[in-house]
């Protein structure tokens, strides 16, 4: 009986640490990659970026640009512009991919994308939900989803706190080199000074996006690429392919979902895709 009675009392102890183990994600991030090698210990430590005077990048400051159907013209200066609306943020799928200016994302670098500022750019995010501040360097086209206005790099969001949530509302701040504008200490209704986009018609020059894919993750083996592309057809998202490319000396396997027609298929794909657990997708680069 006392033996019985120990087996019994060792298997509840046992079946309780497996309980344990199972983690659910936590929500904003992203179960599908995990945290590349090589990743910093302290987030925090990795200071802000610092204005300085740089030329216009070759890359991603066309006159204007088209994605999913809709045409947007990147402003010929940043100075003077604030603009508040909502923040996402994007990480371990896009890390070492290229971004518009050509660079090669860095989700630990203080970077950004922005749909209009000329590239590169350097602006200051608040937190208006918690009053936390960060300096960042615009060197990425995007978000392209609904009323977004800025997408922050995996440790920017993070020094915000929003990773968990995975947006905030903020307000964006363009800094001049040697601008030392403090935060705003409170919080305003959301209003925009300066227009972040502006839809026109006529041609558009390519900038390195697709308009017709979004991409869910990058793989540096091919199995882990066709694992996400098997998952997302349990979700029932079907419309899938993986694409090899190389990226510097590398070759990546890109999940992607598509083709899509227009930026309301777009905004509902992104959707689905937040659902089935993947919240930062984002056009593909070509």
């Amino acid at each position: 009986m006392r033996r019985l009675v120990l087996l019994l009392t060792l298997s509840a102890l046992l079946l309780q640490g497996c309980s344990l183990l199972r983690r659910t994600p936590e929500p904003g991030a992203k179960p599908s990659a995990s945290l590349p090698r090589g990743a910093p210990r302290n987030l925090d430590s990795i200071p802000d970026a610092v204005p300085r005077k740089e030329p216009r990048s070759r890359y991603g400051n066309p006159e204007t640009y088209e994605v999913f159907g809709r045409t947007y013209r990147v402003k010929r200066s940043a100075k003077g512009h604030i603009e508040r609306g909502i923040a996402s943020w994007y990480g371990p799928g896009f890390h070492a991919e290229r971004t518009s200016s050509g660079e090669p994302y860095d989700m630990y670098a203080m970077t950004a994308a922005h749909k209009t500022l000329p590239i590169p750019a350097y602006v200051r995010v608040t937190n208006l939900e918690n009053g936390r501040s960060v300096v960042v360097r615009v060197n990425d086209r995007g978000p392209f989803v609904g009323d977004r206005i800025i997408d922050l790099s995996y440790t920017a969001a993070h020094k915000l706190d929003m990773t968990r949530k995975g947006t905030a509302l903020v307000e964006i701040r363009v800094l001049e080199p040697g601008d030392d504008s403090p935060p705003p200490s409170i919080p305003l209704p959301i209003a925009t000074a300066t227009a972040a986009t502006s839809t026109i018609t006529g041609s558009s020059t390519a900038i390195g996006v697709s308009s017709r894919f979004l991409q869910t993750g990058s793989f540096s083996a091919r199995a882990n690429a066709e694992a996400m592309r098997q998952r997302l057809a349990d979700s029932g998202i079907r419309n899938t392919l993986v694409r090899e490319a190389l990226v510097g000396d590398r070759t990546v396997f890109r999940v992607q979902v598509g083709p899509l027609d227009g930026a309301l298929e777009a905004d509902d794909m992104i959707e689905r895709l937040r659902i089935a657990g993947v919240p930062d997708a984002r056009p593909a680069h070509e």
